[in-house]
């Protein structure tokens, strides 16, 4: 079978995955979500007019030449707190003591802060003259009435959530989280603990893509172990297809492997399965295919190779569906020096080295090996927070640069 490019095969993911349709749902639900439809205020944010600090309202031209050395002298008419009415009115001459975030009274225009202030029995001492407007948070001054306050594709972020909070919003209308099913297959593998017999594993794909599903927010769901009978992986990926809006499997999709996986899926999909050899190492064989608008992802079994497709495949795709666009949809690329030689495959594939990427003291990125690179090292893959790529053929020598994707937060500078 002849190798198909990554670019290919991911295009051919991303075509079939469009973003689910729109449901509102209330603020406490939206956090991390993407926007479905423009945001746009109904008011104005502040509503009022208001002290941006606690002082004194006042006429600003009463406070005209005010200094330490010559204060001005104004007589105070009352107390003003946030969430009181705005009064009493300030005349000429006077001034009220007002708390931050308090509406301004009528008449006054300023605020002097309390610091440049000296209070006394009925009267305060103005020691810094105001210009109109000062320490005063104008109506609108954030965000006006009819204003497009976020558009559509807007990545729902705590402020986010704050600003639509501050315009009386209690619901969004986002793209939901995808549910997402996880099925392994094989008569090898074992869940849990205790000895196992001749020929058995412990299952350890589920947890990985489980974790993975959970961060790239999606909503995952076990579907647990399908034994190799045609019958147990028909009842289970049926089970997983009527429950979820994307279904990923893991094992059975390489070139030898009992066939059972690609029989079942290809009379669900009624044919439309393609079973691919991307043009990668390591993940190259991969399935997709859309079953009744289910996208179903078919990754290898080998642990590293599983986590890898899902990156490559997976993960932008279900981020797809949830709305996300562009480079978000994405792992973070950046330029990285390599700290220790890398070599690129003789096959003709793209190599995805499982490295850690620190903060080097020159600000650039740097990365090296984070251990074995065979398929079925885990533990090296857990180490890692990037994949650093190498073209095919490639020699990539110590402090030259190449691409690299980070899985995780950069390590700092050593």
């Amino acid at each position: 079978m002849a190798l198909i490019p990554l670019g290919e095969a991911r295009d051919h993911v991303l075509s079939a995955c469009p973003p689910l349709a729109p449901v509102e749902l209330g603020l406490g639900d939206a956090l991390g979500l993407v926007l479905a439809s423009d945001l746009v205020s109904t008011e104005d944010v502040p509503p009022f007019a208001n002290t941006a600090m606690d002082g004194y309202a006042v006429q600003s031209r009463d406070t005209a030449g005010a200094s330490g050395s010559a204060p001005v002298t104004l007589q105070v008419v009352g107390s003003l707190a946030a969430g009181q009415p705005p009064e009493p009115p300030v005349g000429a001459g006077e001034a009220v003591r007002i708390m931050t975030g308090a509406p301004m009274p009528p008449g006054a225009d300023a605020v002097v802060m309390v610091e440049r202030t000296a209070a006394g029995a009925g009267r305060v001492e103005i020691m810094a003259a105001v210009a109109g407007g000062e320490n005063v948070r104008a109506p609108g001054g954030d965000i006006g009435a009819g204003q497009l306050v976020f558009p559509r594709g807007s990545i729902l972020t705590p402020s986010h959530l704050g600003v639509a909070a501050s315009i009386g919003a209690t619901a969004l209308v986002v793209h939901r989280r995808p549910r997402v099913g996880v099925l392994s297959t094989g008569d090898e593998l074992v869940d849990g603990g205790g000895p196992l017999r001749p020929g058995q594993i412990r299952e350890s794909n589920r947890a990985v893509l489980l974790g993975l599903l959970a961060e790239a927010g999606c909503v995952a769901v076990d579907l647990g172990i399908a034994r190799d009978t045609e019958a147990e992986i028909s009842s289970a990926l049926r089970a997983g297809l009527a429950a979820c809006d994307a279904v990923v499997t893991s094992g059975g999709v390489s070139v030898g492997d009992f066939d059972y996986v690609k029989v079942v899926l290809d009379q669900l999909s009624g044919g439309a399965m393609r079973w691919m050899q991307v043009a990668v190492r390591p993940a190259k064989p991969f399935a997709f295919g859309v079953v009744d608008s289910t996208p179903v992802f078919g990754l290898p079994g080998n642990p590293v190779s599983s986590s890898v497709s899902f990156e490559l495949f997976a993960r932008p795709a279900l981020r797809q569906m949830m709305g996300y666009e562009g480079p978000a949809r994405f792992r973070p690329r950046l330029a990285a020096r390599a700290e220790e030689p890398f070599r690129g495959a003789d096959d003709g594939r793209l190599s995805f080295y499982r490295v850690s990427a620190r903060l080097r003291a020159d600000g650039r990125t740097g990365v090296r090996s984070s251990g074995g690179q065979g398929s079925h090292v885990l533990s090296a893959m857990a180490r890692a927070n990037a994949l650093a790529l190498v073209e095919p053929g490639a020699e990539v020598g110590e402090g030259e640069e190449l691409e690299a994707w980070l899985l995780g937060e950069l390590l700092p500078t050593s």
